[in-house]
C-alpha cells in the first residue's frame, strides 16, 4: 500500500517572474501527483490573507480537499486555507480523522497544522509546517511538534513535511529529530532557478518504508516559486 506525500512553499503564488499564478501552481500540483500535500506560505500576507488558490478552484478543478484546522475561525481569517500559511491538501479519498493548528515557540509568525488520516485502515498523522527563519526558535519548533504528535494516545505512523529553513545538512534543528524517526534529503530545492540547499524535508517515523524520494524540478516548477517542491513515495505497512 503505496502512499506519496509532497511539501511545497509556494511563495504567496507569485513566481519568479512576479506573477501570481495560482493556476500555475495547481498545474505544478497537478506534475507531482502526491496523495498528501503540505503547503506554505498558501495564503497572502496582507488584508484578509486570502487563499493563493481559492477555495472554488480547488473544488471544482483538483483532486484534492483542504483539511481544515479545529479552530478554523473564517470570520478572523478571511479565506484563509490554514494556519500562518501552512495547509494540508489530501485526495478526497483519504479519510480525515481529525486536524489541528499546533502553536509553536516564536518571534516571528510560524506555525503547523496537524492532520490524522485512515489510509487504507492505516492511520497516519501528518504535520506540515514552516519553521523560524532566524534558527532562534527552530529546535524548540521541532520539539514541539514531535511533542505534539507524541501526545496522541492512539498509536500511529507520522510524516512531517515543510520549509524547515535549515541550512545544514544533518545538524542544526535537524538532530531534534530524534530516531526512529528518519530524516530525508530529497534534494535541493532552494532556491528554485539554481538549488543550492536542503531547506524543504520530509521526515518519517519508524514502519514506513521509502521507495523513493525527490525533488520536483520541472520547468514550470522552476519558475512557479522560489522553493522546488519535494516529494516521498512512501510504503505503509
Amino acid at each position: 500500500m503505496k502512499l506519496k506525500v509532497a511539501s511545497y512553499n509556494i511563495h504567496k503564488g507569485v513566481g519568479l517572474d512576479r506573477r501570481r499564478d495560482p493556476d500555475r501552481i495547481l498545474t505544478i500540483l497537478r506534475e507531482i501527483d502526491a496523495d498528501v500535500i503540505a503547503l506554505q506560505e498558501a495564503d497572502r500576507r496582507f488584508g484578509l490573507r486570502e487563499a493563493v488558490i481559492p477555495r472554488s478552484t480547488l473544488d471544482d478543478h483538483s483532486p484534492w480537499r483542504v483539511v481544515e484546522p479545529g479552530h478554523y475561525d473564517r470570520a478572523r481569517t478571511g479565506a484563509s486555507m490554514g494556519w500562518h500559511g501552512n495547509a494540508l491538501l489530501v485526495r478526497r479519498d483519504i479519510e480525515v480523522l481529525g486536524a489541528c493548528a499546533v502553536p509553536l515557540p516564536t518571534i516571528e509568525p510560524r506555525g503547523a497544522v496537524c492532520a490524522t488520516l485512515r489510509v487504507n485502515g492505516v492511520l497516519v498523522r501528518v504535520v506540515g509546517m514552516h519553521l523560524d527563519l532566524s534558527g532562534l526558535r527552530r529546535r524548540q519548533q521541532v520539539e514541539a511538534v514531535c511533542g505534539h504528535v507524541d501526545g496522541h494516545d492512539d498509536p500511529g505512523h507520522a510524516v512531517f513535511m515543510g520549509d524547515l529553513n535549515e541550512w545544514s545538512p544533518s545538524g542544526g534543528a535537524l538532530s531534534a529529530f530524534a530516531p526512529p524517526l528518519r530524516v530525508l534529503a530529497p534534494g535541493r530545492s532552494f532556491p528554485s532557478r539554481r538549488p543550492v540547499a536542503q531547506l524543504d524535508r520530509i521526515v518519517v517515523s519508524e514502519g514506513l518504508m521509502v521507495d523513493a524520494a525527490g525533488v520536483h524540478h520541472s520547468p514550470l516548477a522552476a519558475v512557479g516559486s522560489d522553493h522546488l517542491p519535494v516529494w516521498a513515495s512512501l510504503r505503509l505497512p
